[in-house]
């Protein structure tokens, strides 16, 4: 069996990313951190950490870290049917790290709600497109993901959340340069600029596919944010697909249009939870899944 202080330490070293602030968060010296450390390392027989700046997990250090924040979400669930308060002391040092891999746009639009109803865990979130994030539960990285896909990943189930509604958007000064008279065609759409989120982004060749059955668009600004993407799209940089739910105040001022009204694009989301902590992690899903609905569309 491993010791709990131990792995406590080695949790505490790879969230902090050094030993001195490992000892600040579990309230020791940094010598115990040190001595818990390396005693857990003479247990498995391997190095547990790359002492970096930060510092890094090994291959087996990274398999043992997620092992003791399964542990504490398993301890939280028997804390939480025994009625007991899921606060282990003072601090939050005691709560589980749940790690998620989550769209940009989910998480700029509704589901920072979800983690504040949420309680009792500390949140590390790791951001991938929708169409990629189910490969972080592949490998092992997330005990969760928000994937755009309906297949459930090996080992997971999978529970549809609903549909976040994309529009093509662009500033009037933005059309009036590049879509003579708000026309809007496969030649002009190829030669005006866009915002493209990164080089996994495909939502604006999914709408030029669906709406003019063009599967290129115009050279691209490369902008890796879901605020700054409105912001540049009001500017005039280029035309790009923002979130009804973020456009929608610039649309109604008139400060964004449709670059064809419309014509959205709808891409349904499931919440993928791998079943090793499906139970530990209910109250978690069920929480996800309130406050996707309280602000996506339904699947069709």
């Amino acid at each position: 069996m491993f010791n709990p202080s131990q792995l406590a330490a080695l949790s505490a070293i790879l969230r902090a990313g050094s030993f001195e602030r490992a000892a600040q968060m579990l309230h020791v010296t940094q010598s115990a951190i040190s001595q818990r450390l390396r005693q857990l390392e003479e247990q498995v027989g391997t190095s547990l950490v790359i002492r970096s700046q930060p510092c890094r997990a090994t291959e087996a250090g990274e398999r043992l870290f997620r092992h003791a924040e399964e542990v504490r979400l398993l301890e939280q669930g028997v804390r939480r049917d025994l009625g007991l308060s899921a606060h282990t002391g003072g601090d939050a040092a005691g709560f589980p790290t749940l790690r998620l891999a989550v769209n940009a746009d989910s998480l700029a639009t509704w589901f920072v709600a979800a983690m504040q109803d949420i309680e009792g865990v500390l949140f590390d979130l790791v951001i991938d497109d929708q169409d990629h994030s189910a490969d972080w539960l592949k490998r092992g990285e997330v005990r969760a993901a928000i994937s755009g896909s309906a297949k459930p990943v090996q080992g997971c189930d999978c529970r549809p959340l609903g549909t976040l509604r994309y529009l093509a958007t662009a500033s009037p000064r933005f059309m009036a340069q590049w879509f003579e008279g708000d026309r809007v065609t496969a030649a002009s759409l190829g030669r005006a600029p866009v915002i493209t989120f990164n080089s996994k982004d495909r939502l604006q060749v999914r709408w030029a596919e669906e709406v003019l059955g063009v599967a290129t668009t115009g050279p691209s600004h490369w902008l890796p944010s879901s605020h700054a993407f409105v912001d540049a799209a009001i500017a005039g940089l280029g035309w790009g697909m923002n979130p009804e739910l973020l456009a929608g105040a610039a649309l109604s001022d008139g400060r964004l249009r449709e670059v064809v009204p419309g014509k959205p694009l709808d891409v349904p989301l499931y919440w993928h939870i791998s079943r090793s902590v499906a139970g530990a992690m209910k109250p978690i899903t069920e929480t996800v899944i309130r406050a996707s609905a309280r602000v996506l569309r339904p699947i069709p």
